[in-house]
């Protein structure tokens, strides 16, 4: 086996910021400027996310996935509220309560779906079950989708502008964790306005440390009559919340930088195609079952148990999850980036059949 393989599939944080990242960090790392936000960098994001996006916008540069989607969500959502995403929807799984935290004790509540998609036709009966409860239950406030989902699956535009419009009927904004965004509208072949705003989402977590930055995400704000009263709130929120920087001027370089000539819809697609190229091997695999559709830079695959102990032998890192019951072998996850070459998914479909 090659010394010179990545063999690091758990995740596309484990990668290194891409270099044009690095770069604009450099770049950006001379003189004295305004601090909070009023740097020049800062202050270009809102007119360079609203070309990008097709839409006028407020945005907001935070560090991490979990700070966006809890703040978003704390002004799109008052104490006594809740909100309907996904069962397995990060928000719910993964960000050890920093949502109702941020949120002042607002419930999540998650619908099961399979392939981790809201079905429209599950929304207005649960909408209107929760709103026949009056004060007995908290009121649903609003609506988080997950782009691409947690199975490494995406909505269609069309779906997500269904489920946005119940949402809107009933009175609830939506917000969408973009964590993996731009691998969904590289799927998708669609603008990024053409699954945010012009499918109905108000408010976007937008991830761009797994498209290469080192760290940096950022709250958007499509502006409209829902969303404006938001934005006056959202710098005291971020404060208070301990994650503004007074050095912002570096996560907005990281931003503009992604942005810059589509440099994170790029590293989305090499993503998607190394996760396409370990699919189409995987699925040549007699003893390979694949549960899922692959439609981000995700894939799910249950293996024979000895094929993953030969694998973690080999020094290859992947997470595992509770297989369905009654199929037998072990279910794992392989993610993909800007970052892997085709030579190290060759490298991992060789070793599964040796």
């Amino acid at each position: 086996m090659r010394d010179d393989l990545r063999k690091n599939f758990a995740s596309d944080n484990v990668t290194p910021a891409c270099p044009a990242v690095m770069q604009a960090i450099a770049e950006a790392n001379t003189g004295n400027v305004p601090s909070y936000g009023h740097d020049d960098l800062s202050l270009a994001l809102n007119q360079r996310f609203g070309d990008v996006f097709e839409a006028e916008v407020a945005v907001f540069p935070v560090t991490t996935g979990t700070a966006a989607n809890s703040l978003a969500l704390s002004a799109m959502v008052p104490p006594y509220g809740s909100v309907l995403c996904d069962q397995s929807a990060h928000i719910n799984t993964e960000e050890g309560g920093a949502p109702e935290f941020f949120m002042q004790g607002a419930k999540l509540v998650g619908l099961p779906s399979p392939e981790g998609r809201m079905d429209p036709a599950s929304l207005p009966p649960t909408l209107q079950l929760n709103r026949s409860k009056g004060v007995l239950a908290p009121p649903f406030t609003a609506l988080s989708l997950t782009q691409a989902t947690e199975w490494g699956t995406t909505y269609s535009c069309e779906t997500i502008a269904a489920l946005s419009e119940s949402a809107h009927d009933h009175g609830l904004t939506v917000h969408m964790d973009g964590a993996r965004l731009g691998n969904a509208i590289a799927h998708l072949e669609c603008s990024p306005a053409d699954t945010t705003w012009k499918a109905g989402i108000d408010v976007l977590s937008f991830g761009g440390t797994k498209a290469g930055a080192m760290a940096a995400e950022a709250i958007v704000f499509f502006l409209n009559d829902r969303t404006r009263p938001m934005v006056d709130t959202m710098t005291r929120r971020i404060k208070r919340g301990g994650h503004l920087w007074s050095k912002q001027r570096f996560l907005s370089a990281q931003l503009l930088a992604l942005l810059h000539d589509g440099l994170w819809l790029g590293n989305c697609r090499h993503a998607n195609a190394m996760c396409q190229r370990l699919r189409h091997g995987l699925y040549k695999h007699p003893a390979v079952n694949l549960p899922f559709a692959t439609e981000s830079n995700e894939i799910f695959a249950v293996l024979p148990e000895a094929q993953v102990k030969q694998l973690h032998s080999e020094g290859y890192a992947f997470y595992t999850y509770p297989t369905p019951q009654g199929v037998p072998g072990q279910l794992v996850r392989f993610v993909t980036s800007f970052y892997t070459r085709p030579e190290d998914v060759d490298a991992l479909l060789e070793s599964l059949i040796s």
